[in-house]
């Protein structure tokens, strides 16, 4: 084995606080096992806009404690360096319930008190939305939750919320990944938790900071419609997470009164035992809410990702089966409802270029604006707050990733909040004798049916640079269809060919990004991402079919598919080999 290599973790292993992370390194230098701790050791688990998200194993790339210890006390410098009263304003930290979260979360309390900044801890389990809530509802300098969201058991991660209660952006990212960098090569202070609460700087938050974030939810203005809720009846899995009470408690708050939860995944369990896959958009994930749901009869199936940031919902159909909708129509189902019912100055909507185009459709056609951001609810976000104004207030964001935002208590997606926003919808609707279905399909008959989908594509290694060669030999026709435009976000440019025999253009207001939009004349849409960093790129489809009076939904959408079948072939086909 490579001498400086072993040097390398035998140093590592003196800061390591876990003793089994220590046995483990130890295991594989006695095996003399180099390729392992090459990987291990290969660099650090990299900092982004997400914060941190790795598997949880001994080493700099991956998740331990000694890995939130140093990203803590890189954070911790950052935010003295930025914010002059971060001491007294702190931080607020929650976690879920993941084995190793408590832990991580206690670390970086202990690394944050140490050095001098008041901490904020969550007494128990906490949904992630609670501590976006909690940077606004405590004024705190920031936020971190310890979180996999709906990664598989083996992971962990640190996410990290600004001032402002939104998910961190550049260049503040980039900034603290410098920070941790250099904390890394030093020796950190902690304060022992007993001391830190007996010195006032390290308070926790008990039953009544829990009860705050329900109590905000009860009264945000944007949930007020309390339209025949005992009509509704739904079934509910957290998916083995931290939502279960607090969503049982706010439909309670709400009037639903038939709410079905499955006992076996409703207690958090880092094992994620009756799941493949801790996500709701994982085949096989809501089959025992489905169950649940068919058993009691109920209208909708639903669930919350293990930290309950995400929603998602099952609708029961004719035949009494269910039926899954994609995150494009509960955002679309959304973004109608909440403007059709929202003042005159609360009509700003967000949604990310690879999503539903549908959002902005029916934005426009009920007198509001949609902004359209890169992908990620950290921009969505940001871009609300930053679009905002006193006659143009923020009403609702969302990504097709089955994320999100429903007014603005919460500063990024919120599963709770959205799921008694549509449990609302659904309520008010059958007050009507009408069901979801009904207005989907009212929907897609005024702006036609949207179908979207998702594709990666494996490139030999040899295959040309995708994206140098798009720009290259931009195409004028896809799949048959004239190209209209062309987005080159890289440039923040906007191409119009159709017409246009000047070539004009226009400028967009995206940070840049390798992504490339082609729209086309029959209303189609691909979005084209390459990889920076293998041989595949990440296409995104949109169909759009017109239903006449004689479609009904089914048919609109058998369309629909094959329509998208044949230009996904068609598109592939003609990307170079």
């Amino acid at each position: 084995m490579d001498t400086q290599l072993a040097l390398r973790v035998k140093h590592w292993m003196a800061s390591d606080p876990d003793p089994l992370m220590r046995q483990q390194l130890q295991t594989l230098l006695n095996s003399g096992d180099s390729a392992e701790l090459e990987g291990r050791f290969a660099g650090r688990l990299a900092f982004g806009t997400a914060g941190l998200r790795g598997v949880v194993g001994a080493g700099p790339t991956r998740m331990n404690r000694l890995v939130v210890q140093q990203t803590s006390a890189g954070l911790g410098a950052y935010l003295k360096a930025q914010i002059s009263d971060v001491a007294t304003r702190g931080v607020v930290i929650g976690y879920d319930g993941r084995h190793d979260s408590k832990q991580f979360a206690h670390d970086a309390a202990s690394v944050l008190t140490a050095m001098g900044i008041k901490v904020y801890l969550t007494a128990n389990v906490a949904a992630t939305p609670l501590v976006a809530f909690g940077v606004l509802h405590l004024g705190t300098a920031a936020g971190i939750v310890v979180t996999a969201s709906h990664n598989p058991p083996q992971y962990n991660g640190y996410k990290v919320y600004w001032g402002n209660g939104a998910q961190i952006i550049p260049p503040h990212d980039s900034g603290i990944a410098a920070c941790i960098d250099k904390a890394a090569t030093q020796v950190i202070p902690l304060l022992e938790m007993p001391q830190a609460k007996a010195s006032g700087q390290l308070v926790m938050l008990e039953e009544d900071f829990y009860d705050a974030y329900r109590q905000g939810v009860k009264l945000a203005p944007v949930l007020q419609n309390h339209t025949q809720p005992e009509a509704v009846s739904l079934a509910y899995t957290a998916m083995h997470g931290v939502g279960n009470q607090m969503a049982l408690d706010v439909l309670k708050d709400a009037g639903f009164t038939k709410v079905y939860s499955v006992a076996e995944q409703a207690q958090p369990d880092g094992d994620f035992p009756t799941v493949n896959f801790p996500n709701p958009e994982e085949k096989g994930a809501m089959d025992m809410v489905m169950a649940e749901a068919k058993k009691h009869g109920a209208m909708l199936a639903c669930a919350n990702d293990p930290d309950a940031d995400r929603f998602a919902v099952a609708v029961r159909t004719d035949s009494g089966d269910y039926q899954m909708l994609t995150g494009d129509q509960v955002g679309v189902l959304f973004g109608h409802y909440l403007l059709t019912h929202a003042s005159e100055n609360q009509r700003l909507t967000c949604t990310t270029i690879v999503s539903s185009s549908l959002l902005s459709k029916v934005a426009q056609s009920l007198n509001a604006t949609c902004r359209t951001t890169l992908t990620g609810f950290k921009w969505l976000t940001n871009v609300g707050m930053s679009e905002e104004t006193d006659s143009n207030r923020f009403l609702f964001a969302y990504e097709e990733a089955l994320g999100y935002t429903v007014g603005s208590m919460v500063w990024d997606k919120d599963g709770l909040s959205a799921l008694v926003a549509f449990a609302q919808l659904t309520a008010e609707l059958a007050s009507q004798g009408q069901t979801i279905w009904d207005r989907l399909e009212a929907i897609y008959r005024e702006h036609g049916f949207h179908i979207n989908a998702q594709v990666s594509i494996a490139l030999k290694p040899t295959t040309p640079n995708i994206g140098a060669y798009l720009r290259a030999n931009p195409p004028t026709e896809i799949a048959g269809h004239k190209v209209l435009s062309t987005d080159d976000i890289s440039l923040g440019k906007r191409f119009f060919f159709e017409g246009s025999a000047d070539g004009t253009q226009e400028d967009i207001a995206l940070p840049a990004s390798d992504v490339l939009i082609y729209r086309l004349k029959n209303g189609a849409r691909v979005i084209v991402r390459p990889s920076g960093t293998e041989p595949k790129i990440k296409c995104y489809y949109e169909v759009v079919e017109s239903m006449s009076k004689d479609d009904s939904l089914a048919s609109a959408q058998q369309r629909a598919e094959v329509e998208m079948a044949r230009f996904i072939e068609a598109h592939q086909a003609a990307l170079p080999k």
